[in-house]
């Protein structure tokens, strides 16, 4: 892979929030796992919502590690309102549990699968190579786990509450989606110094939000009898 190129502050920056996002989910994937044991979720989506969020503390740890190398310092503590899951007066849990499936998994790591594999094309950096590797070995479980979860969802006894729930949430989960990947989509270039250690340019990460809406989002959806385009239409 060739000698490591400097880092720069921005490979410091990214890999930074890589370490306090990936400790969120973490934690994110816990608090969602204690609540598919309330609700009696099935064990094997316990024990997976069990195993992601080790993986998801790995992926920190990983990214921490990537940091070092970049010379990156300490971090400020992540403020503790951010890792946990809130629950929505008078809902019933399984109310809040369909919003984060289809808003975290169905949608988030269902794009990580090809935004991870984009920036590990690129990257050729060991450390910072073998963290990507890893994230993207492990968010294919975490993907398949969200449309699993959303299945047993639409099985259950309030299969016609929840399936209404999703529909209508998915406009304003499909715009804060495009809003965290695809701002700024004309900036097209990325130093290839920032490239080496993991990086791409915001114009790469709107195009793979794009290709996963036809790829992944419309037919899995449909699948689910849920009209995935329409909400991307409505989402602005």
């Amino acid at each position: 892979m060739g000698r490591k190129p400097g880092a720069s502050k921005a490979v410091r920056a990214e890999w930074a929030r890589r370490v306090e996002e990936e400790y969120r989910s973490a934690s994110i994937a816990q608090h969602l796992t204690l609540w598919l044991i309330q609700i009696g979720a099935s064990p094997d989506l316990v024990h997976t919502g069990m195993r992601i969020a080790d993986d998801e503390m790995v992926h920190s740890e990983m990214s921490h590690a990537v940091l070092e190398a970049a010379g990156g310092g300490a971090m400020a503590p992540i403020p503790r309102e951010t890792l946990e899951l809130t629950r929505t007066p008078g809902d019933p849990l399984e109310h809040d549990v369909t919003r984060v499936a289809v808003r975290v998994f169905c949608l988030g790591e269902t794009v990580a699968v090809p935004l991870f594999r984009r920036l590990r094309e690129g990257c050729t950096v060991p450390v910072a190579r073998r963290a990507l590797d890893r994230v993207l070995r492990d968010e294919v479980r975490h993907r398949d786990f969200g449309w699993s979860l959303l299945r047993w969802l639409l099985e259950h006894p309030m299969e016609g509450t929840l399936r209404k729930l999703a529909e209508a949430g998915l406009p304003a989960d499909f715009a804060r989606l495009r809003g965290a990947y695809g701002a700024n989509p004309e900036r097209t270039e990325i130093d290839p110094k920032d490239r080496a250690w993991g990086l791409m340019s915001p114009s790469e990460y709107a195009a793979a939000t794009e290709r996963t809406l036809d790829r992944d989002w419309i037919p899995r959806f449909r699948k689910l009898g849920i009209d995935a385009r329409r909400a991307w239409s409505a989402s602005g």
